[in-house]
């Protein structure tokens, strides 16, 4: 393993949003196609199972850790040229929205804050305050990591819908960088908008929390409980969806605690940990919460964090 800088027993914990969970096995940071492929190399060798990790942002780590080599993706380069920007897939998503903002270049002021990198955000479509990440994507290319074949994706072909891709059903297609096509804004604006993005999300509790981000995707829910919660809060369902914060809300569970983890009192939809929470604690409490909700409304919840 010349190339590949390996690791043994790396605490995940610290590199993940939740500061959860136990170590990896094996660990390495990949820049290139190349890192890649001799990653490839070394798990069918070793039969280990390979687990490719990006921002940390969306991923609940198990406390006894991972038996694994985890790939974490930290190539970092990215260009502008016109309207269009290329970005590698360890690019870090709010650094390149400030970038665009300096350029005059925006459209997606709106995602500033998310936690992570381009590559979760592609892999997820994150969205936040009404745009989404494939409102912006032109291609994305990826290798797929059994044959090693490297491929670009058009927006069609990335299959892109809420909170959902291709990739995010094709775990074996690695995500290596991403094209976006911008639009043209007035710089000053622009860099507004994102501070003003980010101290939304500051008022609503959602910066710099540990957590995972949401951790249930908003579930499409019968006609009758869109229209309570559209009376009750007087906005409308969109895509048929409801937050699923105002579910657990509904269901008295917010606040609720189990060990360290607590579904937030300001957004019940991120579970947080609370002081020394275990992944199991995580776990618990979103099964506890998922029940109330399916007993009460007929909900299933999914989980829109990773569980490794």
């Amino acid at each position: 393993m010349s190339m590949l800088n390996m690791k043994e027993n790396v605490p995940l914990a610290p590199l993940t949003t939740f500061e959860i969970g136990g170590i990896a096995r094996y660990f390495a940071d990949v820049r290139t196609e190349g890192d890649i492929r001799e990653a490839r190399a070394w798990v069918k060798e070793k039969r280990v199972p390979l687990i490719v990790w990006a921002g940390g942002s969306n991923v609940l780590v198990p406390d006894e850790g991972l038996e694994a080599l985890v790939i974490r993706i930290v190539n970092e380069t990215s260009s502008f040229s016109g309207t269009t920007l290329e970005a590698d897939a360890g690019c870090n998503l709010l650094a390149l929205i400030r970038a665009a903002a300096e350029r005059g270049l925006g459209g997606w002021e709106k995602l500033a804050g998310i936690p992570g990198t381009i590559g979760g955000a592609v892999r997820g479509n994150a969205g936040a305050f009404g745009p989404e990440v494939k409102d912006f994507v032109v291609v994305v290319r990826a290798m797929h990591f059994d044959s090693g074949e490297v491929r670009d994706f058009d927006n069609a072909e990335c299959d892109f819908s809420y909170r959902h891709s291709f990739f995010k059903e094709h775990p074996e297609w690695v995500i290596l960088r991403a094209f976006f096509r911008l639009l043209p804004t007035k710089s000053e604006e622009s860099i507004r908008t994102v501070e003003e993005t980010i101290s939304e999300r500051e008022e609503r509790h959602i910066q710099n929390v540990k957590a995972a981000g949401s951790f249930f995707v908003n579930p499409v829910a019968p006609k009758e409980i869109q229209e309570m919660f559209e009376k009750e809060k007087g906005m409308k369902a969109r895509e048929g969806r409801v937050p699923a914060g105002w579910l657990i809300e509904k269901v008295g569970l917010k606040g609720a605690r189990v060990g360290g983890a607590e579904a937030s009192v300001q957004h019940p939809n991120y579970l947080k940990n609370a002081g020394n929470a275990t992944a199991k604690d995580v776990l618990v409490l979103a099964q506890k919460i998922k029940d109330a909700v399916r007993e009460q409304f007929g909900i299933e919840l999914k989980e829109e964090a990773v569980v490794l």
